[in-house]
């Protein structure tokens, strides 16, 4: 077997289902396998999921056992030459995983690889490629220098910014929200380190594969959507926890020496600070979260709504938005006008829903969306889905529209 395509779900399982038809898509014809591991979701992932993906191999979780834990007893399993771990809140364009294969075949010495991740809106994602946290890049990075010198080659070295997202280049770390490795390097470097729940665990793994001696490549030529943050609440104080937990970990596990305990040291102290501020941001925005959480959305806001794609998904999605705003404009633009239209004519009270099916596949979608970023309001649906899902914000949690 070629692949094998590593899946940790806790909880989210319309984003899920979405991810799991474009990997349909993705790999048709192909020699692989798709695991998805379930962190003992309370939503009922699983028998909505087993119904509508009959082939992907499940396996149920008694308790949460973290990412590492998850995605390591998926591993055991896994039949595939190469290995793909994949985020639920992802989808994947329809020539992503050929073209990945493809670079395999060509280099020899390719360890793993990631590719060019956008979010919700279209907007590239800054951690699709980035440097090893040495002590000079984790200190501009937690000082700020970084984030106000993103194209520096000196203060913009952690999310590597002086590199053309849309290149190929060798990288030192990828992201684990779409990480393909040679399963054989995998196992040498025992996987995912298990002291790691959530967050750094890629980059402790990066770092391991490069010490079998082969190299990471990030592909700007093949994009893939990243919502972020719907498997875990981005600005909690549990998610932030966890983040610089991480942080530390890894600083214990690969500095040594003088060197490493002062680097520890102040490194530990930066986290610490912080830590403190982002606590103190958080419950500030508690009541904010608290009060949007688990709420229908409200569409009301919207005038219009534009479809743009397959006919058949697109009278689908209009049935379901119709169920949350039943007085709003319908406008529907086949697939080639969608690929032809430019500029967008954006608003604050217009929404896109993209919708995918033989006529516009997740390549043209994606296109689309990059095209014209960013794009406010996007929604997607797949045929004969019953649900429709968005993320314009990576720092907020996603909607979904179930009809």
């Amino acid at each position: 077997m070629k692949l094998s395509v590593i899946i940790v779900n806790y909880n989210v399982r319309y984003f899920l289902a979405h991810c799991l038809a474009s990997l349909s898509s993705a790999i048709e014809g192909m020699e692989a396998e798709v695991i998805v591991v379930d962190n003992c979701s309370c939503d009922g992932s699983l028998d909505y999921l087993k119904e509508k993906f009959p082939e992907v191999h499940f396996i149920a979780n008694p308790e949460n056992t973290g990412f590492a834990r998850a995605n390591n007893l998926a591993l055991s399993v896994a039949k595939g030459e190469l290995v793909l771990y994949l985020n639920p809140d992802t989808l994947v364009s329809d020539s992503a995983i050929h073209s990945c294969l493809a670079f395999f075949e060509c280099n020899a010495k390719v360890g793993a690889l990631g590719v060019k991740m956008v979010d919700g809106s279209g907007r590239f994602l800054p951690e699709s490629k980035r440097a090893f946290p040495s002590p000079l890049v984790s200190f501009y990075k937690l000082c700020g220098l970084s984030k106000l010198f993103p194209e520096s080659r000196h203060f913009g070295k952690y999310a590597l910014g002086y590199l053309n997202e849309n290149l190929i280049h060798e990288v030192e770390v990828l992201a684990g929200a779409f990480m393909m490795a040679r399963t054989s390097l995998l196992k040498q470097s025992k996987g995912f380190d298990e002291r790691y729940f959530m967050y750094g665990e890629d980059i402790d793994l990066s770092y391991c594969l490069q010490q079998t001696g082969y190299k990471n490549y990030y592909l700007g030529n093949v994009s893939i959507i990243h919502f972020k943050g719907e498997s875990a609440q981005k600005g909690s104080v549990n998610h932030l926890k966890n983040f610089y937990k991480a942080m530390i970990l890894f600083v214990d596990k690969h500095y040594k020496g003088w060197t490493g305990l002062i680097y520890r040291g102040f490194l530990k102290a930066a986290i610490a600070g912080r830590y403190l501020m982002s606590v103190a941001a958080s419950i500030l925005q508690a009541g904010k979260r608290k009060k949007s959480a688990g709420r229908a959305p409200d569409l009301s806001s919207y005038s219009s709504i534009e479809l743009l794609g397959d006919e058949t998904s697109a009278r689908q999605a209009g049935h379901i938005w119709s169920k949350y705003a039943p007085g709003t404009s319908l406008h529907y633009t086949p697939a080639k006008g969608a690929l032809m239209a430019t500029p967008l004519q954006k608003s604050e009270k217009r929404a896109w829903v993209l919708c995918v099916g033989p006529e516009f596949n997740y390549d043209a979608a994606i296109l689309f969306l990059q095209r014209h970023a960013p794009v406010s309001h996007v929604y997607w649906h797949y045929l004969n889905f019953d649900s429709m899902i968005s993320s314009s914000d990576k720092k907020g949690l996603g909607e979904v529209l179930v009809g």
